[in-house]
């Protein structure tokens, strides 16, 4: 693939006025008052947390108060799609505003190259790297999991301060290793810190934003918390605290309700420190997951099919909510199709600046004037995954949506399926029979990207 051309505009006049204008319509005040400072923006996204494991949704076994109040505060997605059924691809998409696989990551990113899917192409602007030139104090805390070498360590794609983990899961929440191997980072600086991953997730972060408050410069914070990803290990006082008051609750349920509760309480307080910092009111606040649940985990994905790894709508649906305090009306509920790679352009776009060459589309018009009608969504939404092992080979499973239509290819050894979400919100009946004509659209598009992805590599030149 040629390398992207991506033209961003500083506070050109047609951008601010446009931004801006929405920003003006939103809180009533006149377009002639001085421009407004930059936002501040805090990216919030979890690992593996089910579609309905919030309870915001209805779920009555789980607490989450805080991310319950972003969606107070602002605006929830109830039809929000991760862009990928596993970790890497996710990300890449988030931070690049394109489809995993065009970017060069169809897959989990892992240690050793037997079992390794994936190479973020390091001439991919990306989110980080934008917002530097407007101005941004960038810095990520928590979980990378796009390259553990060089050139695609976190400080090298744009990120000016990182605080975390390199790799993918880590096989003990306190020891932080995985396969023996630490990758907890300062920096490029090999750290051994003491204590649960989450908590010292959220220490850092609330760290980060009480010395970068007392700068003028804007910051971007993406803290990506490893959990809820297994292994499943709450502290026992939130263990504790669920088992007491779930009677009968399954030992296993109980111990992933409590390290999602633990990760919230995390998040409450790094809100908490935004507040007591001054900066909360222009800060917007972000959160999704970047899979569905892990169902041997039970985790809860709703009325929909399966769960994390897999096409169907268990694996793809996220919870996401979005809060602007000064611009964001609150209370609001969507029910607009967005994807992960959505958010790189609608940030860029509310921190007036534009964006061509991605597949990402902003819906910061969506966020900002309550009163905008929601427009019918017939774009291609397109999903792969590359694994190994013996159920893939090497190969690749797929999912494409447009409007009411999805077809999937959930395993690399069985045939499509076609599915009308509109009356089959479960995807029980595969109707690709009854609807030829369907299929090949759909199958068309679906090639279209394939050939896409396809012409990028994916595996780190030797």
């Amino acid at each position: 693939m040629k390398k992207r051309e991506s033209l961003y505009v500083l506070a050109t006049l047609a951008v601010g006025l446009a931004v801006m204008g929405l920003m003006a319509a939103r809180s009533n005040q006149p377009q002639t008052e001085a421009p407004e400072k930059l936002p501040n923006i805090l990216l919030i996204l979890t690992d593996d947390q089910g579609y309905h494991d919030v309870s915001y949704s209805g779920t009555t076994d789980i607490r989450t108060p805080n991310i319950d109040q972003i969606a107070r505060s602002g605006i929830r997605f109830d039809n929000f799609y991760a862009n990928c059924t596993v970790c890497s691809p996710t990300r890449a998409a988030l931070l690049t505003g394109c489809y995993p696989d065009v970017v060069g990551v169809p897959g989990v990113i892992r240690t050793y190259p037997e079992d390794n899917w994936g190479y973020l192409n390091p001439s991919e602007p990306m989110l980080p790297e934008m917002l530097v030139k407007r101005g941004y104090h960038t810095a990520l805390i928590g979980k990378w999991h796009l390259g553990l070498d060089s050139p695609n360590t976190p400080n090298e794609r744009g990120f000016q301060y990182f605080h975390g983990w390199l790799g993918d899961m880590m096989d003990d929440y306190r020891k932080h290793r995985r396969q023996n191997i630490n990758y907890m980072r300062e920096d490029s600086k090999v750290i051994d810190p003491e204590g649960h991953a989450t908590d010292l997730f959220t220490k850092w972060s609330q760290e980060y934003i009480q010395k970068q408050s007392k700068s003028k410069q804007p910051f971007f914070l993406y803290l990506a918390y490893n959990a809820p990803h297994t292994p499943v290990q709450p502290p026992a006082e939130w263990l504790e605290k669920v088992k007491a008051r779930e009677k009968g609750i399954d030992e296993k349920r109980a111990a992933l309700v409590a390290l999602i509760e633990h990760m919230d309480d995390g998040i409450g307080r790094v809100i908490q420190t935004l507040k007591e910092e001054g900066v909360y009111d222009n800060t917007i606040i972000v959160f999704t997951s970047d899979n569905g649940g892990h169902l041997p985990s039970m985790a809860n994905n709703g009325p929909v099919r399966n769960g994390k790894g897999s096409m169907y709508e268990g694996g793809l649906r996220v919870p996401a909510c979005i809060s602007w305090p000064r611009r964001i009306a609150p209370g609001r509920t969507s029910g607009q199709m967005n994807i992960s790679m959505d958010l790189y352009p609608t940030l860029l776009q509310a921190a007036g600046m534009d964006f061509k060459g991605i597949q990402g589309r902003s819906f910061l018009p969506t966020l900002l004037d309550a009163s905008k009608p929601m427009p019918a969504d017939e774009r291609d939404l397109y999903f792969t995954r590359r694994e190994g092992g013996a159920e893939f080979a090497g190969m690749s499973i797929y999912g494409l949506r447009k409007g009411k239509w999805k077809l999937v290819k959930n395993s690399p050894h069985q045939p499509m399926e076609l599915f009308n979400l509109e009356n089959d919100k479960e995807e029980k009946y595969n109707v690709i029979a009854e609807h030829p004509e369907v299929y090949k659209e759909l199958n068309q598009s679906l090639m279209k990207h394939i050939q896409q992805g396809g012409r990028v590599p994916w595996q780190k030149p030797q």
